[in-house]
């Protein structure tokens, strides 16, 4: 029943020894989920033991090079390993013609199907959606360059069928399941026994927001609100919120104040410039104002346990 978060790359332009550029994996009930695919990624996946080839979803958020120069690579060993699924790609039109112009100046022929869905990125669109999940992208704010963060959301839950309950009031096994929608049970006299003694509520639904390269916009607050956990870029410190302005990022307050207004559970902030080799700084300026904010390194896994929302 896992909803976590595998964090694959957590620096911006340059990647670092210690730090590669933006990626993360979400594993959403086993079903993996890449998210940006900066240089290296497979690397990663190796590295922290993703399994690849239950990669079918894979969703882009701009065209910057820390974003994707690892696609094309990751692609090509999708085709070595003899994939033969289709690939789902989500990202704006020009990155279909990016990527076949590579395949093709490589002579390459894949064995599989690659889908590429355009993302629009100037209102929020439902970019996936099954039984279990729905995905959906929203429009962030980075130069002129088209940028999208992400926001995936778990659907609710059928209700918990009380076992003991059910024994005790002889409920047949046929009529178990429109309990479990929240009807109640009737009795061949008309007897009604209400839903609420045989069933209990389920677990909350669970969140992940992804707002990568962007600068400080509440614009996001109402649609991000609530999510268990939010990971927001962090470029820069306050010192240098100029900066960030002019480049078109965040700083880590900045970062933590939309997380505050958003009423989220838990913050990470990633995407640091690789001028910083020690980190403590950025946390420190986040937890002063929200205090529920973690790094985003290479390597670290966040778990949202059913239990514990």
């Amino acid at each position: 029943m896992k909803f976590e978060i595998t964090i694959l790359g957590s620096n911006s332009a340059l990647p670092t020894t210690k730090r590669f550029p933006t990626a993360q994996v979400l594993n959403v009930l086993e079903r993996f989920f890449l998210i940006d695919c900066g240089e290296g990624s497979q690397i990663q996946m190796k590295k922290y033991r993703i399994p690849m080839s239950r990669i079918h979803h894979i969703f882009i958020s701009h065209l910057h090079g820390d974003h994707i120069f690892g696609l094309i690579g990751l692609i090509s060993t999708f085709s070595l390993q003899g994939r033969k699924e289709t690939l789902h790609i989500y990202g704006h039109s020009k990155l279909e013609k990016w990527i076949r112009l590579q395949l093709d100046i490589l002579e390459t022929k894949l064995e599989y199907e690659i889908v590429f869905h355009t993302i629009f990125g100037k209102e929020i669109q439902t970019l996936f959606e099954d039984e279990k999940i729905t995905i959906q992208s929203f429009p962030l704010k980075h130069g002129a360059m088209p940028c999208v963060g992400f926001i995936f959301k778990e659907k609710e839950r059928p209700r918990t069928l009380i076992a003991d309950l059910l024994n005790f009031y002889n409920i047949p096994i046929k009529n178990r399941y429109g309990l479990t929608l929240g009807e109640d049970f009737v009795r061949d006299d008309g007897t009604i026994i209400p839903n609420a003694k045989l069933t209990k509520n389920p677990p909350k639904p669970r969140s992940y927001a992804f707002c990568t390269d962007t600068t400080y916009r509440p614009e996001i607050v109402e649609i991000i609100r609530g999510v268990n956990i939010l990971y927001h870029e962090a470029t820069f410190l306050k010192s240098e919120e100029k900066r960030a302005k002019k480049t078109y990022h965040s700083t880590a307050e900045q970062a933590a104040k939309i997380a505050m207004q958003a009423n989220v559970k838990k913050l990470l902030i990633g995407h640091f410039s690789a001028r910083f080799k020690n980190l403590d700084a950025h946390l420190l300026e986040a937890k002063e104002v929200f205090g529920n904010t973690e790094l985003a390194e290479d390597g670290k896994r966040f778990l949202i346990d059913l239990n514990r929302i």
